[in-house]
């Protein structure tokens, strides 16, 4: 069965040229034209991805975004977050928010193509029962969840991204410039030190009290999941 694609754009003329292009690759589409027909879409179709426009009349993207994450239903529907707004505190805020990328008007259908193909590859591949497990690290991607030791640890969207990465390849090295690419989106520019802030982040939360720190650094490369304390 081909996927469904939520496309919620206020601009008819945009959405009609996406949903051409969507449909000319397979997809199914349907539409939402302000933020509370989108919530109401996304109740009533189920969609597989939604294509999110920051600016819309009732509701703001933005807003629709964090509703939908706050909906466990709707917890690990990919979301790609449209907007004219290409400064890097906007696509921090949208990625931080829940989006799985952040892509800046105007863009080309074959990139826009690309990126959902990928973000639905990745999201086919988990299981409504998958976990992954790493020592005493525990995340359960049906529930957004992540446990050390037993004990539930809140983290970020953000930060869940970058642990769910490492743990993913647990030991390898991530340079900063790869983890931005894989946590906030290929084309995305963020500066490097944003990583190293959620990193900061990320380490706070997870090493509470006299647990070892399971991040390492490795200096002038990057980071990645120490096995050894984990």
């Amino acid at each position: 069965m081909a996927s469904c694609i939520l496309v919620v754009e206020d601009e008819p003329a945009q959405s009609e040229m996406i949903s051409y292009n969507l449909k000319k690759e397979g997809f199914q589409v349907v539409t939402a034209s302000d933020g509370q027909s989108a919530l109401d879409m996304a109740r009533d179709e189920s969609p597989d991805l939604v294509l999110l426009d920051w600016m819309l009349p009732e509701i703001a993207g933005i807003e629709v975004c964090r509703q939908l994450r706050a909906n466990k239903k709707f917890r690990h529907v990919p979301i790609i977050m449209v907007s004219a707004r290409g400064e890097e505190d906007d696509r921090v805020r949208g990625i931080d928010t829940g989006a799985d990328d952040y892509l800046v008007k105007p863009y080309s259908p074959r990139e826009l193509i690309a990126r959902i193909n990928a973000l639905l590859r990745r999201s086919s591949t988990t299981g409504v029962d998958d976990k992954l497990i790493c020592g005493d690290l525990e995340m359960d991607l049906a529930r957004h969840k992540f446990f050390r030791d037993g004990i539930s640890v809140h983290l970020g969207p953000t930060e869940f991204k970058l642990l769910r990465t490492f743990m993913e390849r647990p030991g390898h090295v991530f340079s900063r410039e790869r983890l931005l690419d894989l946590v906030w989106g290929q084309g995305v520019y963020v500066e490097d030190r944003t990583v190293d802030v959620h990193i900061r982040r990320l380490r706070k939360a997870v090493n509470e009290g006299d647990k070892p720190d399971v991040i390492r650094t490795v200096r002038a490369v990057g980071y990645a999941l120490d096995l050894e304390h984990s």
